[in-house]
Formats: structure tokens, C-alpha cells, sequence
């Protein structure tokens, strides 16, 4: 069997990166996969060792369709459509099993309530040289009703058998030390930081700095490097750090591929994620999360929040520290509970561990009247 997948990379690489997971799961499933994108550079540092049964190729414009052998699935991902000139090139191609080819839009991950109305939902195709075909809309989620959620099938086995010591001794050296510590304390306690530029960041390291447990937070390349970097050098917020008790340390990493950023997941003993794909490893973590949504201009990205929360059956605590660190109320930032934030997510875990996840979901899928 071969797929298709089309991936524009809009920003902050989220939707290469879960086409790369996509593509790489198929591909472990026996399914040949060819990911057309239209900036495949940050697979460079995402997944430098490639994937075996996984073909990049550019989406420049037109595509390069010589000797392309024809497909079984189609994947247009998040909303981009699929180059004209490759439905022109492939529309009449009949499958093994006598149809054509099924024509998937995979859409974002969502926990609102429209996404179990739309999923599997068929779209008519209007015009062009498909015209006549449906294309299916394919929505991710949280629940039975939905299309589930990325999940490797080596996942619970390379997650049971990581070694934190050995991951911290390798990925050390890597490090650049900002603030405290450039040596692990004893009892230091790991925090993971993957964000945007969150108003309550600085309430955060100010909490942090004034802890009784000494903390480092281990910031991922990229946009929260930046934000981080940006408060460290404003002589007022740095003051305001520095006249705490000095119980924070902050290190910079390095760009990881896909699998460390599951082993950061996995070494610290909680994590602040953004975006999609990090909220799902983050879950599948077993560690407490906060997750900053992507933000909107119109606010939408308040009700996604909310839904997400309610989906989860966060604890008080853990739905007012979410709210702040998104801005979504202007208020002082809780204090972390730990030992409820801990349980939440385990059960969390459990439960969505129980549902079939997407690769298996895709593969099975087989709508009436193709």
C-alpha cells in the first residue's frame, strides 16, 4: 500500500512535525509513504536519521510527477489542498481493489463537540479533474467518536525501557547555563519549558526562583529560548529574579529530534508544552502538563482551551494555572499542585490509552460510496 501526504509548513514547524510522526508510523505499519512539503529543512534537526519507507519530496511548484507511481491514500493535512497538478496526474488511477483512491483531509486536534459531528463526515468535489469524488474529513480526538490520537506502537516499550540517567549524562554537555547552577542539586526538580511568549512567564521563573525545592528549567530551542532570553536581559526582570533565594537554575537545549523531545518529556518531572503534537506526547508522558494553546487574534483558542479541560477532568488547580499562563484571566499564578496534577495525568493517560489511536483508525477506515 502507499499514501500521499501533503504538509505546508505554516509556522512553528507543528505541522511537519506530526506529518513526520504520521508518516513514520505508516511506514512502521508496512505502508509506503511519500510526505510532499513545501519546507522540509526543519526535518534536518527533527529527524536527521530519516525514516526507512518514508519518501520526502519537495512541494515546489509544479510538482515533479515523472515516474510517480500512483497511491492508494490521499492526505491532505491541516487544511492545505492537495496540488492540482498531482489530482490532474492521478485522478483516474483505480486501486487493487477496483476504487479510487481514498482522499483523507486530516484535520487539527480538537476536544470541542463539533469534532465528533464532522468526523468521517464525506465533502463533494465540485470541480476540477476530481470532480464528482468525495474527500472525507478525518478529526483527531479525545474521545470514541473520533479519530484518536498519534501512538506509536513501540511507544509504551521505548518509554518503559528510557534510562533518565543516562539521557541527562548524554543531552548535559549539549546544555548552555543561563542562570544558577551549571551542575544538577541534589533534589533538583526538572521542569520542561516548550511555549510561546506566555505573559505569566516571568511570574513563573519568580515563582520558581523562590521555591523550596530547587528547580532548573531545561527550555527547548527556538521561540522559548527567545522569550526567556528576552526577560534575563531586562534589568527589571532579571532584579526581580535575582533578589529570590536563587532556587532556579535555567539551561538552554539544544534543537532535539522527535525522540529526545519525547525523552525530555519523559526526564522531567513536569512539563509546559504548546501546540498539538507536544500536547499528545506530553499525555502520553504520564507527567503533570501545562499546555499553552496556540493563541488567536478572535480569542477561539479560549474555548478550545476550556473544552480540553473539561474533556480531561482537570482539577481545580490545574485549570486556574492553565487560564493564567494562557491569558486567559489576568490573575496571579497558582502554585503548582504537584501530587493532583501527577494523578490527573496518569488517569488521563490510562484512559485515552484504552482508544484506538489514528494509524490504526486511518488504516481501517473504509467509508461507503467512494
Amino acid at each position: 500500500m502507499r499514501w500521499d501526504i501533503f504538509c505546508q509548513v505554516i509556522d512553528n514547524f507543528g505541522d511537519i512535525g506530526v506529518c513526520w510522526r504520521l508518516s513514520c508510523d505508516l511506514a512502521a505499519r508496512g505502508v509506503q509513504v511519500r510526505l510532499w512539503v513545501d519546507d522540509p529543512s526543519a526535518l534536518d534537526w527533527m529527524a536527521p536519521e530519516g525514516c526507512a519507507g518514508v519518501e520526502v519530496r519537495h512541494w515546489s511548484a509544479p510538482l515533479d510527477l515523472q515516474k510517480l507511481q500512483p497511491s492508494d491514500v490521499w492526505v491532505e493535512a491541516f487544511g492545505c489542498e492537495i496540488a492540482p497538478e498531482f489530482i490532474a496526474a492521478c485522478a483516474d488511477h483505480t486501486c487493487a481493489n477496483g476504487l479510487k483512491p481514498l482522499w483523507i483531509n486530516l484535520e487539527y486536534l480538537s476536544a470541542e463537540s463539533y469534532v465528533e459531528r464532522s468526523h468521517a463526515l464525506p465533502s463533494l468535489v465540485r470541480d476540477g479533474p476530481a470532480a464528482g469524488r468525495q474527500k472525507w474529513f478525518f478529526y483527531p480526538g479525545f474521545t470514541a467518536h473520533t479519530g484518536g490520537l498519534l501512538r506509536e506502537a513501540d511507544l509504551a516499550q521505548r518509554q518503559a525501557s528510557f534510562d533518565r540517567s543516562a539521557w541527562l549524562q548524554v543531552i548535559w554537555p549539549r546544555l548552555q547555563h543561563a542562570l544558577g547552577h551549571a551542575t544538577p542539586q541534589d533534589g533538583e526538580q526538572l521542569i520542561s519549558l516548550f511555549c510561546y511568549e506566555p505573559p505569566a512567564l516571568q511570574a513563573l521563573l519568580e515563582q520558581l526562583a523562590n521555591a523550596e525545592c530547587p528547580a532548573r528549567l531545561l527550555v527547548t530551542a527556538g521561540r522559548a529560548t527567545r522569550a526567556v532570553q528576552a526577560l534575563l536581559a531586562d534589568k527589571n526582570s532579571l532584579q526581580r529574579i535575582s533578589r529570590l533565594r536563587q532556587q532556579l537554575s535555567i539551561s538552554y537545549l539544544p534543537a532535539l529530534t522527535q525522540h529526545d523531545f519525547d525523552n525530555l518529556l519523559w526526564a522531567a518531572d513536569w512539563n509546559l508544552v504548546r501546540g498539538e503534537d507536544s500536547l499528545v506526547r506530553a499525555i502520553w508522558a504520564g507527567k503533570p502538563f501545562v499546555w499553552q494553546i496556540y493563541p488567536q487574534d478572535d480569542a477561539a483558542h479560549h474555548a478550545k482551551l476550556e473544552a480540553f479541560m473539561n474533556l480531561a477532568q482537570a482539577p481545580a488547580s490545574l485549570r486556574q494555572f492553565h487560564r493564567v499562563w494562557n491569558a486567559v484571566e489576568a490573575a496571579p499564578l497558582p502554585m503548582p499542585d504537584l501530587a493532583a496534577w501527577t494523578e490527573h495525568a496518569q488517569a488521563l493517560c490510562a484512559r485515552l490509552l484504552q482508544l484506538p489511536d489514528l494509524v490504526t483508525q486511518l488504516l481501517d477506515f473504509k467509508p461507503k460510496n467512494r
